[in-house]
């Protein structure tokens, strides 16, 4: 079976450094999906309240027979439950839905500052995580700003920020300020939603060594230290994906790879995202 390599978090709480994401895997499919990766090797398995799947998660976990200390499990926080009783009593939901006594990482899913409740988010993530029902916590689409407020106003520094990384946007400011601070940075949506995978640069370094554009993206990502959750529902991707940790990129391959940053968002944009109806 593969070995994935783990990042250690600020707190010591180990992270396997390739998961397998779920976003937009309606919960019906989402049981086959995590299942399939869990058969696959992958070890560790990122949803959240938004995706609205996290039965299907905890069916496939469970399905899985393997004991529960193996996979690392990921949740985060709806827009909806920033207030303080709210985000405890939705976490408790999370755990039902789950089927789990505790997750290994809790995010704010995002910081919608027009709304500026994160803070009182934040501190009830800080009590999740001393009741011992989360191993760790952090946050997810955190801007320099939002996480300088957090790390002033509050005693427990982000385990995790989660933030939209690829080739074509490599979100440098973020990412320094991470790592500046103790903060590992998890990818999302790490392969540009495919857009990144035709880019001749690519293409090129995977011809050279015999892999796909998809591996040669995730072990770009791996060798900068990023944490990285892929998605799919296709079985062979899912397997084909978790092979990036084999393919290892020099680092004049790295940098070229890093060189391709167009500064192309494609998702929301972190000051912007103020909806809290999902």
């Amino acid at each position: 079976m593969t070995t994935i390599p783990t990042v250690t978090l600020n707190n010591g709480v180990p992270i396997p450094q390739l998961g397998f994401g779920t976003y937009k895997i309606g919960d019906d499919e989402t049981r086959d999906a995590v299942l399939s990766a869990l058969e696959a090797g992958y070890r560790h398995i990122d949803t959240a309240q938004m995706y609205r799947n996290e039965r299907g998660v905890g069916d496939a976990i469970a399905a899985s027979g393997l004991p529960r200390g193996e996979v690392f499990v990921t949740s985060k926080l709806n827009n909806g439950h920033h207030a303080y009783d709210d985000a405890l009593a939705s976490f408790d939901r999370t755990l039902s839905e789950l089927q789990l006594e505790f997750v290994d990482l809790f995010l704010i899913h995002w910081p919608l500052p027009a709304v500026g409740r994160y803070l009182e988010a934040w501190r009830a993530l800080e009590e999740i995580l001393r009741s011992g029902r989360a191993r760790a916590i952090g946050v997810s689409n955190f801007q320099p700003a939002h996480l300088r407020t957090l790390l002033d106003e509050s005693t427990v520094v982000p385990a995790v920020n989660q933030i939209e990384m690829h080739p074509w946007f490599t979100n440098a400011d973020v990412r320094y300020f991470d790592e500046s601070h103790g903060i590992t940075t998890e990818a999302w949506s790490p392969l540009g939603r495919g857009a990144v995978l035709e880019d001749p640069v690519i293409t090129g370094i995977a011809e050279d060594h015999g892999a796909t554009p998809a591996q040669v993206v995730l072990a770009w990502h791996l060798a900068r230290g990023v944490v990285v959750i892929p998605k799919s529902v296709t079985p062979s991707r899912i397997a084909s994906n978790l092979r990036a940790v084999d393919v290892e990129l020099s680092e004049d391959e790295v940098a070229a790879i890093t060189a391709l940053d167009r500064g192309e968002r494609q998702g929301s944009h972190p000051d912007t995202e103020n909806r809290t109806d999902r």
